[in-house]
């Protein structure tokens, strides 16, 4: 039913909490498959992917789009975490809607609204859950998970996530 596409690059740690917030997923059967989409990884992200039993591609999210057999998509950055009940959630949101949808942030990763005005907007922090047609087609002109979510029209799913940290607090921290 649903593809779990995550966008890497020297993101094993990151990774590895990711993958384990979608256990439930894979057991109730929702999350078909987990394709790990690398863009030039030098450390051992592939072996967490392949130790997870995820499929591991190169060139980006438009390969592992490609490569997806669910009907939806769900791609979230390497790091976060989805909260209990996000299962029925998606799988309501799928059965009813054609848009696409992003998670509601967890109280505790809620970024403060200065915070928010002066550091870059990440456009995939909150998740998106999008049919596999419209992600193939924004797919096209755009060279990144992060460019396909940026701009969309999306519903707010009352399932919560935790935010991966910034790109840039996720290499200090390695």
């Amino acid at each position: 039913m649903l593809s779990v596409l995550i966008e890497t690059r020297n993101d094993e740690e990151g990774l590895a909490r990711t993958l384990a917030s979608l256990i439930g997923g894979a057991v109730e059967g929702v999350v078909r498959e987990v394709i790990v989409c690398d863009t030039g990884s030098t450390d051992q992200t592939h072996r967490v992917a392949e130790h997870a039993g995820c499929q591991y591609v190169t060139g980006g999210v438009a390969a592992g789009i490609r490569q997806a057999k669910g009907d939806w998509l769900l791609l979230l950055e390497p790091g976060a975490r989805l909260v209990e009940g996000w299962i029925d959630e998606v799988v309501a949101h799928t059965a009813r809607q054609t848009m696409a949808a992003r998670f509601s942030r967890t109280r505790a990763s809620r970024t403060p609204f200065l915070a928010r005005v002066f550091s870059g907007n990440r456009a995939l922090a909150d998740g998106l859950l999008i049919s596999k047609r419209q992600a193939a087609a924004a797919a096209k002109s755009a060279g990144s998970a992060e460019a396909i979510a940026r701009g969309l029209a999306m519903k707010r799913l009352d399932a919560e996530i935790w935010m991966a940290p910034a790109k840039q607090e996720r290499r200090s921290s390695t």
